[in-house]
């Protein structure tokens, strides 16, 4: 069982940056590929990021490619996510998940574990 809590969403203006993490509890965190996606209003959970289990391999989704960074902490069993240039698309709750297994993938369906989520709110 892996066990995630996401934190650092809020309202930001246009422009500005944001940083989320993810703690994690449970299973050795250095075990498991890690991800983020989003989810606004009226729309699917979408992809936006991946890092695989020791943080040398990530893979963006195009839209947030170049803003966006991941990143992880193995010793303090967390993931990040760097957002700059956040624009009022980039609004959505963010939600990280622990996948099945090291490699970093971009597929839903590869994660177990997923987080409550946190709401990222971009104005204009």
């Amino acid at each position: 069982q892996v066990q995630l809590i996401e934190s650092g969403g809020r309202l930001v203006q246009a422009g500005g940056s944001l940083r989320l993490s993810c703690a994690a509890s449970g299973r050795t965190f250095s075990s498991y590929a890690m991800g983020w996606f989003r989810q606004a209003p009226g729309k699917e959970r979408e992809f936006v990021a991946t890092i695989n289990w020791s943080g040398g391999n990530t893979y963006y989704a195009n839209s947030v490619k170049g803003r966006f960074t991941i990143s992880r902490d193995n010793a303090k069993s967390t993931v990040y996510l760097q957002m700059n240039s956040l624009n009022p698309e980039d609004t959505a709750v963010y939600f990280c998940a622990a996948s099945g297994g090291v490699g970093s993938t971009a597929t839903r369906g590869s994660y177990n574990y997923w987080g409550q989520g946190t709401q990222v709110t971009v104005s204009s």
